[in-house]
C-alpha cells in the first residue's frame, strides 16, 4: 500500500466548487483508504495499492462525473511530495510566497522556464517534474511567471501549491 497525494487543478476558483467532505466521499467511493483532505484547495491524501497513473485516471473520471467538470489531477506519492518540498532552492521570508508548480508536460515546463523574468522580483528553478517559484506577496498574479502560468492551454498540465501546503501534505 502506498500513501498518495492528489492535487486537483482549478477547484474552488472560477465557479467549480468542490467541498472537502464531498471530495473525501468521492475518493472513499473509489475504494481508497485513509482518506484525508487538506485545506479547501483540492488536496487529498489516500492509500492504495494501485499505481499512481491508475489512481489519476479513476479520480479524474469520478470527479468529472460527480461535479460535472473536466477534472485534472496530479497524483504523487507522499514521499515524492516530501522530496520536492525539501528541494525548494530559494530562501523563505515573510514577504515572499514560496510556490511549487507541478508540470506534467515537458513542453509546457520548457515554455515556462523560458519566461522572461525580472530577477529582482521573482525567481524560478527547475526541479524533478516541478518548477520552484519565489515571488513577493501581492505580486503573484501580476508577475511575469504568474501570467505565463495562466495561459489557458496550460490548464491540463499544471497546478501550483504553496510550499506550506505541501509540507502539510508530506507529513
Amino acid at each position: 500500500m502506498t500513501r498518495f497525494v492528489a492535487l486537483l487543478r482549478g477547484v474552488n476558483v472560477g465557479g467549480i466548487t468542490v467541498k472537502s467532505a464531498d471530495l473525501a466521499d468521492v475518493v472513499r467511493g473509489l475504494g481508497y483508504d485513509d482518506v484525508a483532505t487538506v485545506l479547501a484547495s483540492g488536496n487529498v491524501l489516500f492509500t492504495t495499492s494501485e499505481p499512481a497513473a491508475t489512481a489519476k485516471t479513476r479520480l479524474e473520471g469520478a470527479l468529472g462525473d460527480r461535479f460535472g467538470y473536466e477534472a485534472w489531477v496530479h497524483v504523487l506519492t507522499a514521499a515524492a511530495v516530501a522530496k520536492i518540498t525539501a528541494g525548494f532552492p530559494f530562501p523563505r521570508s515573510d514577504d515572499r510566497h514560496a510556490y511549487v508548480v507541478f508540470v506534467v508536460k515537458p513542453e509546457v515546463r520548457a515554455e515556462l522556464l523560458a519566461t522572461e523574468l525580472d530577477p529582482d522580483v521573482e525567481q524560478i528553478a527547475e526541479g524533478e517534474g516541478v518548477l520552484y517559484w519565489s515571488v513577493p506577496k501581492g505580486s503573484t498574479l501580476d508577475s511575469a511567471f504568474g501570467r505565463a502560468q495562466a495561459v489557458a492551454r496550460h490548464k491540463p498540465w499544471l497546478t501550483t501549491r504553496n510550499l506550506n501546503t505541501l509540507e502539510k501534505l508530506a507529513r
